[in-house]
């Protein structure tokens, strides 16, 4: 069996930047333990399998997986098979069946090989419980207790189908700083895959509105470039202290990891609720290759 793959960075428009992606093309013959272990062999933070949807309305299935285990819904992974499909099928929009639901994704094509994908949440964020202390927070990333929270934010834990416990810290400087503790990391943060998302505003930086870091134990390197699913619960917590209307925030990500990322989220609340949220960003096609995974 062969499959032919493409090899994309995500949430950029320069190659060897944002986060890398393999999206293996056709990949309806594949058991799951088989997709699982092809991820583990890409080694990337996710791998994305492209199968034919169920439904004749929509562009295909998608299922995603680390290198350990399957995700229901991740924004990096979305972005990149939107991308390649809206680029092969010359399409301004595909509906993607993902195991968090159906996402309609609009494409833009910059390039041959660089386009833009946005779409709506098909799940808003919610809470899901508390974070620590301000204290064991500032104990974990190293940090002054005074450097734990930025304006109005205060430490919360939201989910848009992936839960992440949202850190806001002073500023950029406090954000670069970080130095994990990770001993007793399970008990403190035992949500989930443990995943936390650091993140400040940035007034004082022309491009973007805000800045991030994620970081989680099980990862490969124990910190992701640019990661959609956290953006996508952080839009839960920042809708709570904007006004009714239609909003738009630019954040960075990976910039201290030497590989910058752009994600844009869009919100809108009417009537006090979050009605509406959707995150973005471009992918670049770096590299294709073929799998040949033998008889």
């Amino acid at each position: 069996m062969k499959l032919n793959y493409l090899l994309l960075d995500v949430f950029t428009t320069e190659r060897l930047k944002g986060n890398p992606l393999a999206v293996v093309l056709k990949a309806d013959g594949l058991l799951d333990d088989q997709m699982q272990a092809i991820a583990a062999e890409f080694n990337l933070s996710e791998t994305v399998f492209i199968q034919k949807a169920q439904s004749e309305r929509h562009a295909a299935a998608v299922r995603i997986f680390t290198p350990s285990s399957e995700l229901i819904f991740a924004g990096h992974p979305t972005v990149g098979a939107a991308v390649v499909l809206g680029l092969q099928n010359r399409s301004t929009a595909v509906r993607l069946e993902e195991k968090v639901g159906v996402i309609t994704c609009v494409i833009e094509r910059i390039e041959k090989d660089i386009g833009l994908a946005r779409f709506a949440l098909p799940r808003l964020p919610e809470e899901i419980g508390k974070a620590p202390s301000v204290m064991t927070i500032a104990t974990t990333l190293g940090l002054e207790p005074e450097e734990i929270g930025c304006g109005p934010y205060e430490p919360a834990l939201f989910s848009a189908g992936a839960p992440f416990y949202l850190l806001p810290v002073k500023d950029a400087e406090a954000l670069k700083r970080i130095r994990l503790e990770r001993r007793g990391w399970d008990e403190i943060y035992p949500v989930g895959r443990g995943s936390i998302y650091v993140f400040t505003q940035t007034p004082e930086e022309r491009d973007n509105d805000f800045a991030a870091r994620m970081f989680e134990p099980g990862m490969s390197g124990g910190e992701d470039p640019a990661t959609g699913s956290a953006a996508a619960a952080l839009i839960g917590l920042l809708v709570r202290h904007a006004d009714n209307g239609q909003h738009e925030f630019r954040l960075r990500q990976g910039h201290e990891m030497g590989r910058p990322s752009l994600i844009t989220l869009q919100m809108r609340k009417e009537n006090d609720q979050l009605t509406h949220g959707g995150i973005g960003g471009h992918a670049v096609i770096v590299g294709e290759g073929t799998l040949n995974l033998g008889d």
